[in-house]
């Protein structure tokens, strides 16, 4: 049976003001999950009238107008956002307001915690960098532009844009393919990830714009408790590591009902992840969900108790991927892929234990343990005209275990189905027929797990 999309079926879910953690720590979704934000339910507002003056109880409102912010696109706001972050900071459930009619030019900087419970950034307006490397400050890091450290409780909001000016720096010649006759020069070439929350707790995100980011769009290092819901971000299929959500060393995180289109990976679970539930997200023209890369240079890596459900994939290059590097250590277990429509991907389903970027990765005996991996209800359409769209490439020493498929049904978008998938040294089970049917799958348990044991 096909999933269905309905309209009232993405109008049930409305933004909310607080969440919980299950049992466990996972972050509880909000009910009845959507495919996309309803443009005509406003994300969740602090406070509701942002320009009425604080009542006895209410929040207290900090423009940035009011602390010099010029707001004409052209103005350094720097020092009046740190003025006002600093002044918020002290203030218990203060809010942060960037007004709808301000255009707000910042540099690189970073907004430090701890801050009182409760901060809130709310934008309506539009907050954006420098435009382009050349009118980057000398001074300033060129591989970050807003760094949030160390704070818990912290909401951003709004029904704003943060416009990352991107296309000057997709168009550096060290970019792929970017210098003369396509060729691509040696670097160095940094470029700023958009925004980064780094050792931060419980932090929410909800209704605002992300596009056109340098490198990565949004990154959570180090976090626990984040939760993000009818997010939108924006960015050519061709701009250059323009991942949209990326994780790593991080817990408890939900992300719900969001849309996003880039040229990267739509999200991506880096090492030391653990209890990431995704769902209602739509991914367009991107690299699909990934978990990994990991266990590059023979580095130890962690990740388990990812859900991704509900999602729509489309025109993109990956539809879910886990990829790891040879000579790693280390296990991936308890992952759900579960109810995913794909439309138009290269690679629908893929496992792939010798990722590597270049023709002269060595050959590794070691590798990240994969364990408990589960497809169901994965069905749709693939391009790829030459191979099939599931793909098992575990490693020789480490087979990968305990892999389900079950309602699995991908077709070709055009042509003849592709009857042959591939896969080495993965075991698992068939629950019901998948199409195309994928009878490499070993049965049982292997002989030996190698080095797999030692684990997490």
């Amino acid at each position: 049976m096909s999933i269905l999309f309905s309209e009232n079926y993405i109008n049930e879910v409305e933004g909310r003001a607080h969440y919980h953690k299950k049992k466990g720590g996972i972050i509880s979704a909000p009910s009845s999950p959507a495919y996309a934000p309803d443009p005509n339910v406003p994300p969740p507002l602090v406070p509701s009238d942002p320009y009425s003056s604080p009542t006895q109880n209410g929040p207290c409102i900090f423009d940035v107008t009011s602390f010099g912010a010029v707001g004409d696109g052209n103005t350094d706001d720097t020092a009046a956002f740190q003025a006002t972050w600093k002044a918020a900071c002290a203030v218990e459930s203060s809010v942060i307001l960037l007004p709808s009619k301000g255009k707000f030019m910042i540099t690189s900087s970073i907004f430090n915690g701890p801050c009182k419970p409760g901060l809130v950034m709310q934008i309506d307006g539009i907050l954006m960098p420098p435009d382009g490397p050349d009118c980057w400050p000398e001074s300033d890091s060129k591989k970050q532009w807003l760094v949030f450290y160390r704070l818990n409780e912290f909401t951003m909001n709004g029904t704003g844009t943060i416009e990352g000016n991107g296309q000057k720096w997709w168009d550096l010649p060290c970019k792929p393919h970017r210098g003369p006759h396509g060729s691509t020069l040696p670097g160095p070439c940094d470029s700023p990830a958009m925004i980064r929350f780094f050792l931060s707790n419980n932090t929410q995100i909800s209704g605002i714009r992300i596009q056109n980011s340098p490198q990565f769009h949004i990154k959570f290092d180090g976090c626990d408790g984040v939760l993000i819901n009818k997010l939108q971000i924006n960015s050519p299929q061709f701009s250059p590591n323009t991942d949209g959500i990326h994780v790593q060393e991080t817990k408890n995180v939900g992300i719900y009902n969001s849309m996003i289109a880039n040229g990267d990976d739509c999200i991506s679970i880096g090492p030391g992840c653990s209890n990431v539930d995704i769902q209602g997200v739509v991914c367009d023209h991107s690299h699909g969900i990934s978990i990994g890369s990991l266990g590059v240079h023979n580095t130890r890596s962690c990740v388990s108790n990812i859900t991704v459900r509900g999602a729509l994939i489309k025109n993109s290059d990956n539809g879910v991927r886990i990829k790891t590097w040879q000579g790693g250590s280390g296990s991936v277990s308890d992952i759900s892929f579960h109810d995913i429509q794909m439309e138009n991907t290269t690679n629908s389903i893929i496992i792939d234990q010798y990722y590597c970027l270049t023709k002269a990765c060595r050959n590794e005996t070691s590798a990240v343990y994969l364990s408990g991996v589960s497809y169901k209800n994965i069905k749709g359409t693939y391009n790829n005209v030459r191979s099939a769209p599931i793909h098992f490439a575990c490693s020789d020493a480490v087979p990968c275990t305990n892999i389900t498929m079950s309602e699995v049904e991908l077709l070709p978008a055009q042509g003849e189905l592709v009857d042959d998938p591939f896969c080495w040294n993965a075991y698992g089970i068939q629950e019901s027929l998948t199409i195309p049917p994928i009878d490499c799958l070993q049965d049982g348990m292997p002989l030996s797990l190698g080095e797999a044991l030692v684990g997490c």
